[in-house]
């Protein structure tokens, strides 16, 4: 009798991270080391209660749960969120796409320098219309047609973190950097769009 059992979006999540993990690991940015995780809480919004007299506020921050987070960590233990990945099986409804990039919107308020998308896994077709039409805050979309990518699949895969990872520093560096007087100027930035 054949297994009808579905993997659910969290199970997924769990056998993709350590494989995405030990893939990442030779992806060092001087002293920052690119890591991933599954399930970790993101905030997405601050909330200032109140105002004291010396001038500091009480703050609360509200999280949303990622399926996969891809963040640059240092021996000292810092980290900083790089790339988002958002897991779908079996298809993506206008809903999910609606949802999911709202959450997209929300995250990079509080992280403008962060990169977001999707994965859609058992999806035996190409990028659904409703996906790129409404999902207007993916900086990536893919889809795989079964839950385990071939090797051509995940190399794309890994590939496209990597470059969203290496975006993400190169973003938040240009965002510190424009509060100082002595910086590089630039004149273009540009974000090209890829298919494949």
């Amino acid at each position: 009798m054949p297994n009808t059992e579905r993997t659910s979006e969290k199970e997924w999540s769990n056998l993709l991270q350590p494989r995405l993990d030990k893939a990442l690991l030779k992806n060092i940015e001087g002293e920052w080391t690119l890591r991933a995780c599954a399930g970790e809480k993101l905030t997405y919004a601050h909330e200032v209660s109140r105002y004291h007299a010396d001038d500091t506020e009480k703050r609360y921050s509200s999280k949303y749960e990622t399926d996969l987070l891809l963040y640059d960590t240092n021996e000292q233990g810092d980290w900083i969120p790089r790339v988002v990945i958002e897991l779908k099986l079996a298809g993506i409804t206008t809903h999910d796409a609606l949802t999911y990039s709202t959450k997209a919107s929300t995250h990079k308020h509080v992280h403008p320098y962060l990169r977001y998308g999707i994965l859609v896994g058992n999806f035996d077709t190409a990028l659904p219309g409703r996906l790129i039409r409404h999902g207007t805050y993916f900086d990536f979309m893919i889809v795989w047609p079964a839950e385990h990518p071939s090797k051509r699949e995940w190399s794309d895969f890994v590939g496209v973190l990597i470059e969203e990872a290496q975006a993400s520093r190169c973003l938040q560096s240009l965002l510190t950097e424009s509060r100082q007087r002595q910086r590089k100027r630039y004149q273009i930035l540009h974000r090209p769009l890829r298919l494949k």
